[in-house]
């Protein structure tokens, strides 16, 4: 079958050249569908596990090692690659006992080229618009999108145009799409009334959109679980848990997982767990009230890589939990920021959004809905040094959540003032 974008809704098809966000016919969101490879699926692990041994610039990708896999581009060329990918699989003990686990892995997406996970899709957004010859991008973005889509864009020649929520960034994601050329837009509005306002310019000045609405970004992401399971030795775990913000990353995995299971790659489906912060829990009101998705027009929290309270790709996520027997959890400010501490004293840094997976599995261990000796993945989005303010005013005692409440450092590291005087901090080491 030639690759074809297909609604999710009606199942109505367009070609992979047209420039669509959501189904002219009824409005839903979009998918890459495409026939068999003609390989089965030893085949594929042995491709892909031989393709790690190559100096070839695509194989040294940890996406598009698996270009079998996300086939929707008709010439390898377009391809723009900063070796993505190859994220490692980091087994934490301090952070598995603080979640009540008998052992934990994090999947660190941390480790990309820009420091989030951003590059696996942003790798085969580029490559679509150097397909279709668009001179310019954009998104919107509190940090991580923006950062990665300055990167590849620049890459590969494109002008990357970037909308942000005026004084809502982490300035260490800033700075990054600043380095890479970004012309930035500072708009006074939240994330989700940005959104509205670059579509609209994105159909009115040819922009090429690459926010999480764009589907090949959700094809670049599907990697990120082919990479994790291949680095198992294609043993699924019994969960995936990661953070929610606007839940393209939730898409992207619920599609893997469900090509994976139907090409025989996996025997079963892991279940799915998805945490969001209680301030920009849209989904988690969702899922545990039903009736219409209503979203959050003031969505506060520290963790900004999340702080999204109208997530476009929810439809998709809503097929994802119901796919894999999958859950929805919150978590508080406390919670993250006490989580991001306990995975720093594993040696791993990560920024406030990741620290969501593992205060929500001390949350559904609690409750019961997770037992202690389940194998279970959580999935850490991006760099330690992402947003290096919240860490040091978390170990100072300075925090506060969006609303001026203090954020007790429970397990804080201040650093300590002392005099130049080798006996007096002899004794203080003592």
């Amino acid at each position: 079958m030639t690759p074809q974008l297909t609604c999710i809704e009606c199942e109505a098809q367009f070609a992979v050249t047209e420039i669509l966000y959501n189904c002219t016919k009824c409005d839903g969101l979009l998918e890459a569908r495409y026939g068999a490879s003609g390989k089965s699926a030893a085949d594929l692990k042995a491709l892909w596990r031989n393709r790690r041994t190559s100096n070839a610039p695509l194989d040294n990708s940890g996406v598009w090692r698996y270009r079998e896999m996300i086939p929707f581009l008709d010439d390898e060329a377009h391809a723009v690659t900063l070796r993505e990918g190859n994220t490692p699989l980091l087994p934490a003990r301090r952070a598995a006992e603080y979640g009540g686990l008998d052992r934990l892995e994090f999947k660190h997406q941390g480790f990309n080229p820009t420091g989030s996970f951003k590059d696996n899709g942003m790798t085969c957004g580029v490559a679509q618009a150097v397909r279709l010859g668009r001179p310019r991008v954009a998104c919107v973005s509190t940090g991580n999108t923006s950062a990665s889509m300055a990167a590849y864009a620049s890459a590969a020649g494109i002008e990357p145009l970037i909308f942000i929520p005026n004084g809502n960034i982490a300035y260490g994601k800033l700075a990054q799409a600043l380095e890479y050329g970004a012309r930035t837009f500072q708009v006074d509005a939240n994330f989700d009334q940005i959104l509205a306002l670059v579509r609209v310019l994105a159909e009115k000045i040819g922009i090429y959109l690459l926010n999480s609405i764009n589907p090949f970004r959700i094809e670049g992401q599907k990697t990120i679980v082919i990479e994790m399971l291949d680095q198992r030795d294609w043993v699924a775990p019994d969960w995936i848990v990661l953070p929610g913000g606007n839940l393209g990353n939730t898409s992207a995995f619920g599609k893997a997982l469900r090509e994976l299971h139907a090409l025989g790659f996996i025997e079963k489906m892991p279940r799915v767990a998805v945490v969001q912060a209680e301030g920009s829990a849209p989904f988690y009101d969702f899922i545990r009230e039903g009736g219409e998705f209503r979203p959050i027009g003031h969505p506060e929290t520290l963790a900004t890589a999340i702080k999204i309270g109208d997530p476009v790709s929810w439809p998709k996520a809503l097929r994802v939990i119901e796919d894999t027997r999958g859950v929805v959890e919150k978590v508080t400010e406390q919670e993250i920021a006490d989580a991001k501490a306990v995975i720093g004293l594993c040696g791993i840094g990560c920024e406030p959004a990741s620290a969501a997976t593992l205060a929500g599995i001390k949350k559904l261990r609690a409750a019961g809905v997770m037992r202690a000796d389940e194998d279970v993945v959580a999935v850490l989005t991006g760099h330690v040094l992402k947003d290096p303010d919240y860490i040091y005013k978390y170990h100072t005692g300075q925090l506060e959540t969006p609303t001026g409440v203090k954020i007790a450092a429970n397990f804080g590291n201040k650093p300590q003032v002392v005099p130049n005087d080798a006996d007096t901090i002899a004794r203080l080491i003592g």
